[in-house]
């Protein structure tokens, strides 16, 4: 296993680079999507959370895609601060919303997207992370609820606020949607615009060297702002698994959110999908409770047992990037360096027993 940290668009300076460096990782995970954009309920020393029901920000240039330039010029940036560039998270809505979406430029958009994996073909990254989500990561809410009173975030109920026109996946695509709300549809059909999206591309990240990485539905439950979700227990990412055949068709992993599903077992699902080789990579999340209601925890604190998780995918021969998802922030000038420290020392930690002589693992 490697130690990696994830880092935000404003994030991909020197500095956050050698703190990174610093506090013993090896390689980074990048977003290029900039969801902090003119979103007044963000705050730019932490993750992005919106409000409960207002987006997080505004899509990027839907004429400016990510080229290989730009990408391989990332790269050598992150390669000179000493680190590896594992992999980018999440593809802008400005880019895709209409393949989520089913609309009339879903053609163009599959296009974007073949464009951008065979980009990050060329410039040498290995995996791109996607959440196929019409409502996203919504209903969050922000509190002193971790230990001694630290910031973070949870989910205290069901949110069925609709989801606004021009607006998806947390982002708002479109400023001058007419008024009104997305029409719902059914679980069936949102698997079935999955498997088409899924077919397209899957063949392009093969021939680019590109495994496309899904992240489970967060918060997981069936339906979300009206909008149904895909992987909200566990065992749904086996369906998804099985709609592409293909080492290039893996998973996102983010323990937090399979914590926080109501079926299933954690560890064995930990243990089934490590097993088969199909996690690109692993969001690190400790939490207390099920959704919808869970509270983010420091990694040492909630419900799982982050030292079992790990001799798991151990023991499995997990050869992948480990980040931390996100922490509650600590009380002192840097809140958001403070919690991820916290949790990177305790992952080494458990690193250092995992390949001591006398584990036991």
């Amino acid at each position: 296993m490697k130690l990696g940290l994830g880092l935000y668009r404003h994030m991909l300076t020197h500095d956050y680079y050698a703190f990174a460096r610093q506090a013993g990782c090896t390689h980074v995970v990048i977003h290029l999507v900039d969801y902090f954009n003119q979103g007044s309920a963000n705050p730019r020393d932490n993750q992005p959370t919106g409000g409960k029901h207002e987006p997080w920000g505004v899509a990027g240039d839907p004429e400016k895609l990510w080229t290989a330039e730009e990408l391989k010029q990332i790269r050598r940036e992150i390669e000179d601060a000493g680190l590896v560039l594992a992999a980018i998270e999440n593809l802008d809505p400005a880019h895709w919303h209409d393949i989520l979406l089913d609309g009339p430029e879903r053609a163009r958009h599959i296009e974007n997207v073949k464009t951008i994996i065979r980009n990050m073909g060329e410039a040498g990254i290995p995996v791109l992370g996607y959440n196929f989500s019409l409502g996203g990561v919504c209903g969050r809410v922000t509190s002193p609820s971790g230990r001694g009173g630290a910031i973070s975030v949870g989910m205290n109920g069901a949110i069925d606020e609709p989801i606004p026109n021009g607006t998806v996946w947390n982002m708002v695509y479109d400023r001058h949607a007419p008024p009104g709300t997305l029409r719902p549809i059914s679980h069936d059909e949102l698997w079935r615009r999955l498997e088409r999206f899924l077919e397209e591309v899957i063949p392009v990240a093969e021939a680019s060297g590109v495994r496309l990485a899904a992240h489970p539905d967060d918060p997981p439950v069936p339906v979300m702002r009206q909008q149904p979700r895909l992987v909200y227990q566990p065992y749904m990412y086996q369906r998804l698994l099985g709609l592409a055949p293909s080492s290039s068709n893996a998973l996102e992993l983010c323990v937090g959110t399979l914590a926080e599903m109501t079926e299933g077992n954690v560890y064995e699902a930990i243990d089934q999908y490590s097993k088969q080789g199909k996690i690109a990579y692993i969001h690190l999340r400790n939490v207390i409770g099920k959704a919808p209601h869970y509270r983010e925890t420091f990694i040492d604190e909630g419900d799982v047992d982050m030292v079992r998780i790990l001799t798991i995918l151990h023991r499995n021969g997990f050869e992948g990037v480990v980040i931390p998802d996100h922490t509650p922030q600590m009380t002192c000038p840097a809140p958001w360096h403070a919690g991820m420290a916290h949790t990177l020392g305790f992952v080494l930690a458990v690193f250092a027993t995992l390949k001591s002589p006398l584990s036991v693992a």
